[in-house]
């Protein structure tokens, strides 16, 4: 498991150990039944607090990402990953329609928004 924490980010810690982790959920790096780090080896490893990692891995229980056993561990939940990515698509989805809305709500066109979005799309394929 790869991690990098950014103390500069407008993100908080919790919240990208959070996402970090669910990139390498849907990605396949992580893989069904994997073993995470204990709360207090991983806050350990990355200099952060207890408390925040125990944030990220009840978030990430929550939705279904992992699963922890009591006095075993938390490992990568063996839910069906097609659902996984769904629900973490739809999430980003809300999020887009909110952008778009925004948009046309400061007077942006739909023509005008298509060009950013292109425009950015072929910047994230560098």
């Amino acid at each position: 498991m790869n991690i990098i924490i950014s103390n500069t980010s407008k993100e908080p810690i919790y919240k990208q150990l959070e996402i970090q982790i669910i990139d390498q959920v849907v990605s396949g790096t992580l893989v069904e039944n994997t073993p995470l780090p204990s709360i207090r080896k991983l806050a350990r490893i990355l200099g952060i607090s207890v408390i925040t990692v125990k944030r990220a891995y009840e978030d990430l229980e929550r939705e279904g990402y992992i699963n922890t056993i009591s006095g075993k561990g938390s490992f990568v939940s063996n839910k069906d990953i097609d659902m996984l990515i769904k629900k973490q698509t739809s999430k980003l989805e809300k999020n887009l329609a909110k952008i778009i809305h925004d948009m046309f709500k400061l007077g942006i066109d739909k023509n005008e928004i298509i060009k950013t979005v292109s425009v950015l799309c072929k910047e994230d394929l560098k």
